[in-house]
This record gives structure tokens, sequence and C-alpha cells, in this order.
């Protein structure tokens, strides 16, 4: 008996971290996502064409299968805000607006999964959405993560407007548990940290990476380089917190990418992609991707980008070097001994060339590596640590390296 007792101790005590682990995400999550875009427009009669409505979800997904989108692993298509209708119908359960979505969020998963997509959906962990609309208080939990899994859902972005503290505690890791208990996969995105300052002792990541799979650390992006720059200065400033917290399963998400739209230059843009990759962030487009011009398209689909983003080692990178010539080194480590380099420009007046060695940025001595330019392609082929080398880099942008490797020093 006391053996019995003992081992179901163990059990209760072991059950609920093993529950929360869902398997999901080993690399960071890829795809489109309405809300910077598209915001809250809930206006179809005046502007049909950009309203958040089961059209432009229909659109999105069209885009993300036929225009080499998914084949590089862009493949959620996740709704935000604004999607379902004012109240919960008679038995208590969301509902979508019947006019913007009359055929049904089923529906919409069953077109997505037929495109070889993933459906996402947003809801909020409190008395209303951050835009006005039904919220999941704590007694609708586990019928909400029922209703997302019964309709094919296969990611649920939980926001934190309108909620305490205390109902943020108990319902984030009962939103976990309730999502695991329908048995469908579902990758749970949580903004719980973003509400709590993103730091401890308020946000405990090891807690929290047993809960979730991803989660919002900081301020929504907005479509300008200030925006990014706020968010750059915000994660490798507390990069001693948030770095180890990170890894396959459990991604600091820094939000989403806002290449195409209208705040970025084009540097600009390449900036954010290398940077965005570095960190092991999850890439989540928000722009039109009918209308997406050419430039960003490329930035956008770099396969060795996208290969180093999704390293199955999942190692989030650092800030290595501060210049007072305000030029920034990030290291991030890969698989098979390889790394990714980024050196990144602040500067607002013109082209800067930088000279150091992979001795200065503290590489194994005596090694050799091939280093290929992630975007010009251009290979450098027995760079041996020792040696001094120039990069040029255009003001607001990046030059980045991918490096492998031919020998390294005898250990």
């Amino acid at each position: 008996l006391t053996l019995t007792l003992a081992l179901a101790l163990v059990l209760a005590l072991t059950l609920p971290s093993m529950a929360l682990e869902n398997g999901l995400a080993r690399t960071p999550p890829m795809g489109w996502l309405a809300w910077e875009r598209f915001r809250c427009n809930v206006d179809c009669r005046a502007d049909p064409h950009n309203c958040i409505s089961e059209s432009l979800f229909f659109e999105m997904a069209d885009r993300l299968a036929e225009d080499g989108w998914r084949v590089l692993g862009y493949q959620y298509i996740n709704i935000d805000d604004c999607w379902s209708a004012k109240q919960r119908d008679a038995a208590g359960r969301l509902v979508p607006d019947p006019e913007r979505f009359p055929s049904g969020i089923r529906a919409l998963a069953d077109y997505v999964h037929a495109k070889g997509l993933k459906l996402g959906i947003y809801g909020d962990l409190g008395n209303l959405t951050c835009g006005g609309y039904p919220g999941t208080t704590l007694d609708y939990v586990k019928q909400d993560a029922q209703t997302f899994a019964e309709w094919g859902v296969d990611m649920l972005k939980l926001d934190g407007c309108y909620s305490s503290e205390e109902e943020q505690a108990k319902g984030y890791p009962e939103m976990a548990r309730a999502l695991n208990a329908t048995g469908r996969p579902i990758v749970y995105s949580c903004s719980w940290p973003a509400y709590q300052g993103g730091l401890p002792p308020k946000v405990n990541y090891t807690i929290l990476a047993e809960i979730c799979n991803l989660w919002r650390n900081y301020d929504d992006i907005q479509d300008s380089w200030d925006s990014v720059l706020s968010i750059l200065d915000w994660f490798f400033t507390n990069q001693d917190v948030l770095q180890p917290a990170a890894g396959p399963g459990h991604w600091n998400d820094p939000d989403m990418l806002i290449i195409g739209n209208f705040g970025l230059s084009y540097e600009q843009s390449r900036s954010q992609m290398a940077l965005w990759t570095v960190m092991a962030a999850p890439l989540f487009m928000s722009t039109d991707l009918r209308t997406m011009s050419p430039s960003a398209k490329e930035i956008l689909q770099n396969h060795l980008m996208i290969q180093i983003n999704q390293d199955p080692l999942g190692i989030q990178g650092r800030r290595i070097v501060k210049e007072k010539s305000l030029i920034e080194v990030f290291l991030r480590p890969l698989s098979q001994d390889a790394s990714a380099l980024v050196f990144f420009s602040r500067r607002t007046d013109m082209p800067f060339l930088y000279t150091t060695s992979l001795a200065k940025l503290h590489f194994p001595e005596n090694a050799v590596y091939q280093v290929q330019d992630i975007y010009s392609g251009k290979i450098i082929s027995g760079l041996k640590t020792g040696d001094n080398f120039s990069v040029v880099i255009n003001p607001s942008g990046v030059v980045m390296w991918y490096l492998r490797p031919m020998a390294l020093p005898v250990q």
C-alpha cells in the first residue's frame, strides 16, 4: 500500500509539468498573422478587401500555399482579435461573427488544412479581448479549448487584456492543461509575461517554458523602425535573463515581421529579418501577401536565413559586441559547430567599414572557417580565427554571415 501511495504521490507531483509538454514547436513557428497589418478592421461594407473576414484568410492561405511560402516553412495562418460575434451563443460558446465568417471557423480550418497549412486563432484571458470582443474568463477556459479543438485549430494566441494578475497566474497554466486535454495538438502562444513587465521576479521563465510554446515578452510591434529598435534594445539589454529561457518547444517572441509594409526601408527590412533570425524568433509575417514587393518577398524567402532560424539546436543568439562607432555584433551558435554572425549598424550617416577578427569575437583559436554572406551569397573560404577581415555595413543595415568550420583545432 505504501508503495502504491508513494507512486501515486510521485505521479501527482510530476504529472502537471508532464501534461504541459505537448511536443510541439520544436523549431520557432513560422507563418502569417493578421494583426499588425489589418488590425481590427471590421468594416466589410466600406473595405471588403482588407477587413477581418473569412475571405481575407482564404486569400492569404492561397498566397501562402501558391507563392512559395509553405515549402519554406511558413505554415501557420493566424487569425488575431475581432473575429468573433459580440456575444457568446445560448450554450455559452464563442461564435465567429456571422456576417464576416458565414462559413464558420471549422470550414476555414478545413480549407487551410487542404492547402497543407495550419490555422491559428486568438483568445483573451479576461472579461473582454483587447478589441472588446468576448474574452475567456476562468470559467470558460475548458469550454473554449474544446471549441477550438473541435474547429480544427492548430495554434492559440492567448492575450491578457482585462484580467488581473491572479487570473493570469491561474488561467495561463489552466489553458495549457485544457488544450492538452482535448487531444488535439495545439501550439500555445501566451501573452502572460508581456502583462507582467517581462522580467523576474514577476516572470518565472522556468515555469513559463513548461506551460507555453512561445510567449510575448514585450510591447506590440508597430510599423516603424523606432518600434523595431525599441524591441531589439529591450531583448538584448535583458539577454542574460531571456536567452536561457528559449529552446525547442518554448520561444521568446519579439512579435511580428513588418517587412513588406510601409515603415521600414530596404536596409531596415533586411535588418529585422537577420536580427529576428539570430534571436531564434518565431517568424510571423504581418503584411499583405497579395501586393508584396519582390524585394520584401526576397528577404522573407531567403533559404539560408530560414535554415538558420530553424536550426534544430534552438539556441537564441546574443549581442557580443557594442562599439562606440554604433556597430553591434550578434552571435548565434548552430548545430554541427556552425555559427551565424550579424554585424549591425545603428549609424545614420554612410556605409561603415568595420574591421575585426574571429579571435576578437571569441571563436576557437587556430580554427579555419568557410563563410557565406547570407544576403549576397558570396563565399570566403579558409578564414582563420586570427585573420583580420572587414565588412561594409550600410546605415541601419546588416551584414550576416553563416560560418562552418573547415578545420577545428585539435582538442
